[in-house]
């Protein structure tokens, strides 16, 4: 097996591991395994970009960097949507842009292959969690459940950032501490991101930032980041799965 067979093979490895792990907290009756099974594919994720032979090589290999694409849809909720994506690929080194398109907004997705395949995974787990908390939501008019629904998703996407903010910070921080040498864990970290950035120019050059969104009401917002709390990235998974439409 060559050095990128045997690297491939990893990746997908990993991606699996993480999938069997968000599938094994979605279906299991205790909170706690429920727990530590998400706990678990958050630090397996957290690890993966750490490993010094994959630092080292997606310093030589251009082709660890890619795009993807990943349709929003459209409706009220698309701009919540983007949050809980970039939420969790500002986790990951991912960048994310975004093209408003007639068909629906689609969302690109620059980074690490590897990072690339678990955000993905990890933005339709979690949006479906988020929709199963969005559609037990009921307001007296139609346009009141929207709105309190579009503010809980913003406010689980923010939560949702911080959480694996935290299990990432956790898990840098351990591997600082054991290789004795903090700085050049950091530089190679920061060399990594950085690495990101300069493909994201590359292939995007500028890029024009969105006009702010809407603002949202603190009741939904707090009812999303209480969600967030339930969610498989070390917290209890919800069992229920139910689709959103398009804002109606």
């Amino acid at each position: 097996m060559t050095k990128s067979t045997a690297a491939d093979a990893a990746d997908q490895t990993l991606v699996e591991r993480v999938r069997k792990l968000l599938d094994k907290a979605a279906r299991t009756d205790n909170p706690h395994e429920a727990d530590a099974f998400a706990a678990k594919a958050a630090e397996l994720v957290a690890q993966h970009r750490i490993d010094p032979e994959r630092l080292a090589s997606s310093a030589a290999d251009p082709t660890e960097l890619g795009v993807r694409e990943i349709v929003i849809g459209r409706g009220a909720y698309t701009r919540a949507r983007l949050a809980l994506l970039t939420a969790i690929g500002d986790a990951h080194d991912v960048r994310v842009v975004f093209q408003a398109r007639p068909e629906g907004t689609v969302a690109f997705c620059a980074g690490h292959r590897t990072d690339l395949d678990v955000v993905e995974v990890m933005y339709t787990s979690l949006h479906q969690q988020a929709a199963a908390h969005m559609a037990r939501v009921k307001r007296p008019t139609g346009s009141a459940t929207q709105q309190f629904r579009r503010s809980l998703l913003f406010g689980f996407a923010e939560r949702i950032g911080e959480l694996l903010a935290e299990s990432r910070r956790e898990v840098e921080d351990a591997a600082k501490a054991e290789a004795g040498d903090a700085s050049s864990v950091a530089v190679e970290l920061r060399k990594r991101s950085e690495r990101v950035d300069d493909f994201v120019t590359d292939q995007w050059g500028r890029v024009r930032s969105a006009k702010p969104a809407a603002a949202v009401g603190a009741a939904g917002w707090q009812r999303g980041t209480e969600a967030a709390e339930q969610a498989d990235v070390g917290r209890t998974r919800l069992r229920t799965r139910r689709a959103i439409g398009r804002g109606d």
